[in-house]
Parts: structure tokens; sequence; C-alpha cells
């Protein structure tokens, strides 16, 4: 029998119960008030929302520096404006440059100056205190849609640079031009190659790209930069 050497990660029931409420949604609070961070959390279990809760955004930031892996799922952050250290148009600049993560805000005594700058750098909503549940819930709700939103563009992105990227030079060539518009005939002169090796390197190119036709195709150039 072999006897591991190192110590295996176990998965929890725990772990289970939060990986299924992250595929739903997974919501970071961050507030210094503990009694409403408290009360915000048990709303969004409720709902059945993935939690997490932080006493400062600086705490927050250094639990994105160890960048540990997460359950996958839309997610996004909400945040009190007003805290020390690090306040939440700070952090909201810090998460700016991650691209990944919807931010809401809140706050009891904003002026017009941080909410139109926290629109304006991208904040989802800029929330009032006391926040009503309904409220709060809804622009949740949407915060998660677009981070879902999101999420299954850079994977069409990631799936199609790969798809692109297998292709063999000569493949790539045809197939920009075909996008193009340039007919069969007109790239086998252009290449000096028969006409049969052009339908065969267009075949297996469209095939790649998961090109359908060639409005297919020209969509994919576009999108993948071919």
């Amino acid at each position: 029998m072999t006897i591991p050497t190192k110590p295996r990660n176990l998965v929890t029931v725990s772990d289970h119960k939060f990986a299924a409420r992250s595929a739903r949604g997974r919501v970071v609070i961050i507030d210094d008030d503990a009694e409403l961070l408290s009360a915000l959390a048990v709303l969004i279990e409720m709902e059945g929302y993935a939690c997490e809760t932080y006493a400062s955004a600086l705490t927050y930031q250094q639990v994105l520096n160890d960048n540990q892996p997460s359950f996958p799922g839309p997610n996004c952050v909400l945040c009190d404006v007003k805290m020390p250290e690090l306040d939440g148009l700070a952090l909201q600049n810090r998460l700016a440059k991650l691209g990944d993560t919807p931010l809401l805000l809140m706050s009891g005594s904003s002026g017009m100056h941080e909410v139109a700058s926290a629109f304006r750098d991208g904040a989802i909503d800029f929330l009032v205190k006391p926040v009503d549940a309904e409220t709060l819930l809804a622009a949740v709700a949407r915060a998660l849609v677009f981070s879902k939103e999101r999420q299954n563009k850079q994977e069409r992105e990631s799936d199609l640079t790969a798809r692109i990227a297998s292709l063999t030079e000569r493949e790539r060539n045809i197939a920009r031009r075909v996008a193009a518009g340039q007919t069969n005939p007109m790239i086998a002169k252009a290449f000096g190659i028969a006409l049969r090796t052009v339908k065969l390197h267009r075949q297996r190119a469209m095939e790649k790209v998961g090109a359908a036709g060639i409005a297919d195709l020209v969509r994919i150039a576009d999108e993948g930069g071919l």
C-alpha cells in the first residue's frame, strides 16, 4: 500500500453547499459596522447566494492578493464607501484593474461628487443607507447578471482564441482571405496552389474555428482578430 507523502485537501459537506450557492452567485460584503455586516450576510444567504464578509476593504484586498482559488459562478462586491485605511472608492479603483468584479457601493453620508465618481468608474449601483431589503437584493441580482454576462464573454473569447491558435499558418491565411470575400480560385492563384488544396485548407480552417458558413467566419474573424 502506498502512503501519501502530502496531506490531501478534504472536500467537506460545507464546501459542497458553498459551491452550490456560489454557482448561483457569490456576494462579498465589506463594512466596518459589525451589526450591519451580519444582517446583510443573513439577507444575502436567505436568497440562496454564497456570502463572504470583511470588516475592512484592506482585509479584502489582502485576500485578493493571496489569489486563492474560488468556486465558479458570478460574483459581486457590496462595499461601504466610508471606511478607514482604504475606502470604497479606493477599492473600486483597485478592483477596476482586475476587470472582473462588479461593484455595488453604499453610504449614508456621501455627496454627489462621490456618487458621480463611483458611476464614472464603473460602479453598478450606489445605494443610500439605510437600504431596504428589496432594493438591495435587486441591485445584487443586477450585479450578478452583469458578472455572468462578463464571464460568458471572457469564456467565448478564450475559446475563440484557442480555436484560432490551432490553425496552421496556411489555414489562417486562407481563412482570412475567405472572410475578406475572396473566392477559392482567387486564393489558389494568390498562393500558386491547386484549387483542391485551397478547398481542403478552407474546410479544415472552418471546422477548427467552428464556423458554420461564410457569415460565421466573418464574425469570428472580427471577434477573434483572425
